[in-house]
């Protein structure tokens, strides 16, 4: 009797199934960062006013609202120079490392702003945690797109990018508690934000250098000791040797690829910071309104526009791998753009405003796995991190002035409303620029 064959075709096995136990630790590490990096960013937003109510005289109050805005915008700033920096890094020395020492550093550095004394001593503070905020991205979805198979490499990306979403939830969940603490509660959010510095043992010991950049690493290191011995490298032989910021400018295939990449990119950051990171004192003014608490009512839309958010992330990982990365993020753009007025201007119910800033969530910040799932898979190994972190951060150099223009709307119609709706016109951009972005689905990583 033939022995019956029990190997379960490839096609047939549920997708998890496709992968090993060093792929699942790499997305968790990078997931963990990215949870994180949420934490830190949230608990600004979410604490800024009572946080200058503290810092700042009396006399000053009233001007809260653009110094709110202003630390946002320097952390931003932060985040930009810090991610493009971390990108170079990762190319460098390892994605494994530089994942641990920005993890590290922003742990600590959060840690320190629980003791700030003025405004100028936390924005400062704020400044260096988004440098070292900014240096995570990169690596974790470099490390993740090396690592995972390209059949499911979408799915890896939403995995790793709703962590971004979970740290938000757990911010405002955090906040939900800790804001009845009185008014020096902001600090205690900030004290939280030094445990994430205990995952880097873990990272330390059960994580893997990605075996792509092992190699790329490899050879960059013979075209350098070929340089330096002034050997002739004709054609491609010298692309590893360049500093990989001058290599990504340089080489026309991905200078071309910078136009779309960019102008997408924008579109996404630039729509979140002057528009959606508003959503919870917006949903707190309408609470105050009908003389309800505006600090819980922010930390309740804070939770459910990260529930939506998590689903986003996850949504649009799973179907860029099942219809493309083109059409899916066009469908991305679009619900943004349509579903902005809704959440604005014709929602008023408090309880259905929850329920609008979850779907708005799906769209807006969900849209953010468009960056690591395609980003990765259209630059070469020798340059992933710094290009990818290049296109995810350099936006934020215009992005800064996002919740400047956002506060400057705000003052002058007299309300959030008609601010985000103006601002949602952004979207456009990124509908027109899609296009123009190669579709990657299931192709391999350019070497």
């Amino acid at each position: 009797m033939c022995a019956r064959n029990l190997t379960i075709p490839l096609e047939v096995q549920p997708w998890f199934r496709a992968l090993d136990r060093r792929q699942w630790r790499a997305l968790l590490a990078a997931n963990l960062g990215w949870l994180f990096d949420g934490y830190e960013t949230y608990a600004l937003i979410l604490t800024v006013t009572l946080t200058f109510r503290e810092l700042l005289p009396i006399e000053s109050h009233g001007a809260i609202p653009f110094y709110s805005v202003l630390t946002i915008a320097v952390t931003l700033l932060g985040w930009g120079f810090g991610g493009i920096l971390g990108g170079i890094s990762a190319d460098y020395i390892g994605r494994k490392r530089t994942l641990m020492y920005a993890i590290l550093a922003y742990s600590l550095v959060t840690g320190f702003t629980a003791f700030a004394w003025s405004w100028s001593s936390f924005i400062v503070l704020r400044f260096i945690v988004g440098l070292a905020i900014g240096s995570e991205w990169g690596t974790g979805a470099s490390m993740v797109a090396e690592m995972w198979p390209a059949r499911h490499r979408g799915k890896g990306a939403g995995l790793m990018q709703c962590g971004l979403g979970i740290g938000f939830f757990v911010a405002s969940a955090v906040w939900f508690f800790v804001s009845s603490w009185g008014p020096s509660a902001w600090r205690w959010m900030y004290v939280i934000g030094v445990l994430p510095a205990l995952l880097t043992i873990w990272i330390r010991r059960g994580i893997d250098e990605p075996e792509k950049w092992v190699e790329a690493d490899r050879r960059r290191r013979e075209a350098l000791a070929a340089r330096t011995r002034g050997e002739q490298m004709a054609g491609d032989a010298g692309y590893p040797a360049r500093f990989t910021l001058s290599d990504l400018i340089a080489d026309r295939g991905t200078r071309r690829l910078l136009i779309p990449a960019l102008l997408m990119s924008t579109t996404t950051t630039l729509a979140w910071w002057g528009i959606s990171s508003w959503v919870p004192p917006y949903v707190a003014s309408a609470a105050a309104e009908q003389g309800l608490s505006g600090a819980r009512w922010a930390s309740l839309a804070g939770m459910a526009y990260n529930v939506g958010a998590v689903f986003g992330y996850l949504l649009l990982g799973f179907s860029a791998d099942a219809w493309g990365r083109k059409p899916v993020v066009l469908a991305w753009y679009a619900g943004a753009l349509l579903l902005t007025p809704v959440l604005f201007l014709w929602t008023h119910d408090l309880a259905l405003l929850l329920v609008v800033c979850g779907l708005n969530a799906i769209f807006t910040l969900g849209q953010y796995t468009w960056c690591s799932t395609w980003l990765p898979e259209v630059f070469p190994t020798r340059i992933r991190a710094t290009a990818i972190s290049f296109c995810f951060n350099a936006p934020r150099f215009v992005a800064f002035l996002g919740p400047l223009v956002a506060g400057a709307l705000i003052t002058y119609f007299g309300s959030y409303s008609q601010a985000a709706v103006l601002l949602s016109l952004v979207y456009l951009i990124g509908i027109i620029a899609t296009p123009f972005f190669p579709e990657t689905r299931g192709k391999p990583l350019p070497e």
